[in-house]
């Protein structure tokens, strides 16, 4: 019975961390759809800071990958994906989470690093390496503009020792 007690308020410290991430959700509802933005508005909204590099706004494909989490394990759906310079990726958090999105930096150019940064928004836990996503349908969103052809690992920080990663590779 101690056992449930300390189980229970292990479980309420936890879910009483993670309020607050309601802000950040909606902060993504305008990139879910970027073809549909207002292109002033977009250019307005990525206006860079003095010296930083502008985010490459998408102007192909925008591809969906989900993030699950079930009684198969952990996996992005699909893990492999191929597109082409200007497409974007739409990486959905669909069950199991929390979630994030991080690529492996030994497999972005240095050359393409800061573009890359650029182009990823809501990058909370590091660099390269997107907000915690916590409830279904999260989502963000990452331009793939002005990005040099190559393969592109990715991975969940919180999956990854249960083999939760992929590739994009970029025609």
């Amino acid at each position: 019975m101690r056992f449930y007690g300390l189980t229970l308020a292990a479980s309420v410290i936890v879910l009483g961390a993670c309020g607050g991430e309601k802000k950040a959700a909606d902060s993504t509802a305008a990139t879910t759809n970027p073809a549909a933005t207002d292109t002033t508005a977009t250019a307005a909204a990525a206006a860079p800071a003095a010296g930083a590099m502008a985010m490459a706004p998408i102007t192909g494909k925008t591809w969906e990958i989900k993030m699950v989490g079930d009684d198969k394990g952990y996996r992005f759906e699909p893990a492999n994906l191929t597109i082409k310079v200007g497409d974007g990726v739409k990486f959905e958090m669909e069950t199991g989470g929390p979630h994030n999105l991080a690529f492996d930096m030994a497999t972005v150019p240095a050359d393409v690093k800061a573009q890359m940064m650029a182009n990823m928004p809501n990058q909370e836990t590091g660099e390269m390496s997107s907000k915690m996503m916590m409830t279904k349908d999260e989502a963000v969103v990452v331009s793939f503009a002005k990005v040099k052809p190559g393969k592109y690992a990715f991975h969940c920080t919180p999956h990854l020792a249960m083999g939760m990663k992929g590739e994009i590779t970029v025609q």
